[in-house]
């Protein structure tokens, strides 16, 4: 490592000492992490460090937090690899990997007081895991203030953990900025996931109705909003009708219209179409078992209606074998309007 670059370090003593000595004269970046590192979290660590520049500071967190792991998850069994993990980090372009025991983290045990993540905490993954959005938002609040960064960057696999945290802080005032990352996924559409190892070729086969469904749905959407745009270039008069009739086109300018007149994005067009690829799925060998299908305003996690317009996110959770894997895509409703 060069001579800005401290590698492990183990508590908050330490990182204290790495800054002292660094003499960091830019902004601070953290990347939170659970380890088992893998190109997802390197681009976050990248864009970490850009966000920053070179004369920032970039810490990476390794620590896998028992508060978000109900009874029967696997925390145990939750792959810890702190040897990759520290070469990935560096490569990426960390400046020091903060991986703090259980005991650095929780002293004196399992807090007695802790982060609500609300009414928002309950849906979705909540409903599937009960305290778990509690535990995410305790440990991540514990890592703010341990690291005290400039801003804070997550994967926006994890849609609704991304969402509660930027609403812990605004809430509670943590003076930090919270900055989404795109997902990174394997070639064949997978979203890349500690948990993908898993999987064996079979259940990978099946795991890849995850996505399918998502790109479904995101192309109808595509092509529901297509449609709105051309119905508003075809005026709706007998004239237009004749001259589109004549030249073959009097179904499309039908159509066009129609879509014109019914709700912008129609969403339940989009729930349909990635249904149909998740219950082809249900029906492989071994079969996906859907925890759940959502189309969601970012804003709260509720389900969107007919007539929504703006930014949503569409969201699938799934078990395939023993290995549990969640996915989503942003959408935007109604933009052309």
């Amino acid at each position: 490592m060069s001579s800005r670059r401290w590698g492990l370090l183990r508590d908050a003593e330490d990182l204290e000492d790495a800054r002292a000595h660094l003499a960091v004269p830019g902004h601070t970046a953290v990347v939170m992490t659970m380890g088992a590192l893998h190109e997802g979290h390197a681009t976050l660590i990248r864009a970490a460090r850009e966000h920053v520049g070179s004369k920032g500071f970039v810490i990476v967190t390794v620590f896998v937090n028992p508060l978000q792991f109900g009874e029967g998850e696997d925390l145990d069994r939750y792959p810890r690899t702190l040897d990759a993990d520290l070469k990935i980090s560096e490569e990426a372009g960390a400046d020091v990997v903060l991986a703090p025991s259980v005991d650095e983290v929780y002293p004196g045990g399992e807090p007695q007081v802790r982060v609500s993540a609300g009414p928002m905490g309950g849906l979705l993954e909540g409903a599937t895991r009960p305290g778990h959005f509690d535990g995410v938002l305790t440990v991540v609040a514990k890592l703010l203030h341990l690291t005290r960064p400039d801003v804070a960057l997550y994967g926006q696999k994890d849609a609704q953990q991304l969402a509660l945290i930027r609403r812990m802080a605004r809430d509670l005032n943590f003076g930090v900025e919270i900055v989404g990352v795109p997902t990174v996924r394997e070639e064949d559409g997978l979203a890349l996931s500690s948990r993908n190892r898993y999987l064996s070729p079979q259940e990978r086969r099946t795991a890849l109705a995850l996505s399918g469904a998502l790109f479904a749905g995101r192309d109808r959407h595509a092509a529901q909003e297509a449609l709105r745009a051309r119905a508003r270039e075809v005026p709706a008069t007998h004239a237009r009708a004749e001259a589109l009739s004549a030249i073959g086109e009097s179904r499309a300018a039908a159509d066009a219209h129609a879509v014109a007149k019914a709700a912008p994005g129609v969403p339940s067009g989009v729930r349909a179409a990635a249904r149909l690829v998740l219950d082809e799925a249900a029906r492989m060998q071994p079969p996906l078992v859907l925890d759940y299908l959502a189309l969601v305003d970012p804003s709260d996690f509720t389900e969107i209606d007919e007539d929504f317009t703006g930014e949503a996110v569409l969201a699938v959770a799934a078990r395939v074998g023993t290995t549990r894997l969640i996915d989503n895509i942003p959408l935007t409703f109604g933009a052309a309007s």
